[in-house]
C-alpha cells in the first residue's frame, strides 16, 4: 500500500488494483472562503496549493471515500474542506463511485455524484474485495458538532493490504477508542491541525486528544489536516515539538504535501 497524502485532510490510497481518493478538496489557492475571521490570522482557503503530483496521481483514481460532506442539506454550509466544487466536479465527471456516510447519500446523489455505498454507523459493507466500516464521528466539542453535522471516520481492510483506519474529523470519544481496540488498525489517520471556528470548542481532537489517540494506535499513525486550512493553528513543526517531548515521535508519520509513504 501507499499513501500519497495531497494537501490538508485529502489522500490517495494506492493499492495493487485501486487508487482511492479521500475527502477531495481540489480548488485551487484561496478558492473558499475563510473559516475563522478573527480567531485565527484571516486568509482564504485552500491557503496552499495542491503539489505537483497531484494531477498525474487524481488521473489513476478509481473510488473515493467522504467521510463527511452536508451540514443540514444545505449547499452554502457544505464541508468545503473535504468536498469543494472542484472536488465535484472530479468525481461527477469522472462518474467515480463514492462510499459516505449514508445520511450524506441522497445529498451527493442530489449534485450528480455516484454514490456506491452508503454506509451507516458501524455498518460493514463489502468494498473491493474486502470490508469497508463506518465508525461515528463527533465533529467537535460541546454544543459545535451538532451545528457541525456529525459524519464518520472508515476503517478499510482489503486483500493482502494493510487495515486502515481513517477516523476522520472527529474529537476522541468512545466509539473511536472501541475502533483502535475493537480493530488494531495496521495504519490510523488522524486529523491533528485542532481546527476551531470564530466560536465554540475544537471541531478535531485538541493536541493531548492526539497524543491519547496515538498512545491508543497499535500501529504506525498518519497525522494530517495541517498547515492548509486558516482555522488550523496546530502546524507539523509543532505537533513534532509535542510528539517528541511525549516520546511519541518515532511511531508518527507527517507527510508534506505532495510526499509519499509505502506500507
Amino acid at each position: 500500500m501507499k499513501i500519497h497524502h495531497l494537501r490538508s485532510a485529502t489522500f490517495i490510497i494506492e493499492t495493487e488494483q485501486h487508487f482511492i481518493l479521500i475527502d477531495p478538496m481540489l480548488g485551487r489557492k484561496g478558492s473558499l472562503p475563510p473559516f475563522s475571521v478573527f480567531r485565527f490570522k484571516l486568509a482564504k482557503n485552500p491557503t496552499v496549493e495542491l503539489p505537483s503530483n497531484a494531477s498525474d496521481l487524481l488521473d489513476q483514481v478509481t473510488h473515493a471515500l467522504i467521510t463527511h460532506s452536508q451540514t443540514f442539506g444545505f449547499k452554502p454550509l457544505q464541508h468545503g474542506d473535504h468536498l469543494d466544487a472542484e472536488g465535484e466536479r472530479f468525481l461527477t465527471m469522472n462518474t467515480i463511485p463514492v462510499a459516505t456516510p449514508k445520511k450524506d447519500q441522497a445529498y451527493l446523489e442530489k449534485y450528480g455524484i455516484t454514490v456506491s455505498h452508503g454506509v451507516d454507523d458501524w455498518q460493514t459493507v463489502d468494498f473491493l474485495g474486502g470490508r469497508l466500516t463506518a465508525i461515528p464521528a463527533q465533529h467537535g466539542h460541546g454544543w459545535i458538532h451538532k451545528v457541525m453535522a456529525n459524519g464518520c471516520g472508515f476503517f478499510l481492510e482489503l486483500p493482502n493490504e494493510p487495515s486502515i483506519y481513517i477516523s476522520g474529523d472527529t474529537v476522541l470519544t468512545e466509539h473511536v477508542e472501541k475502533a483502535l481496540k475493537q480493530f488494531k488498525p495496521d495504519i490510523t489517520v488522524v486529523a491533528a491541525g485542532q481546527a476551531q471556528m470564530d466560536v465554540g470548542q475544537p471541531l478535531l481532537m485538541p493536541t493531548d486528544e492526539v497524543m491519547e489517540f496515538i498512545r491508543r494506535s497499535p500501529n504506525k499513525v498518519i497525522a494530517n489536516h495541517m498547515e492548509a486550512l486558516n482555522h488550523c493553528p496546530v502546524d507539523r513543526s509543532a505537533l513534532r515539538n509535542t510528539l517528541t517531548a511525549e516520546g511519541l515521535i518515532e511511531k508518527v508519520l507527517i507527510p508534506e504535501d505532495g510526499e509519499t509513504l509505502v506500507f
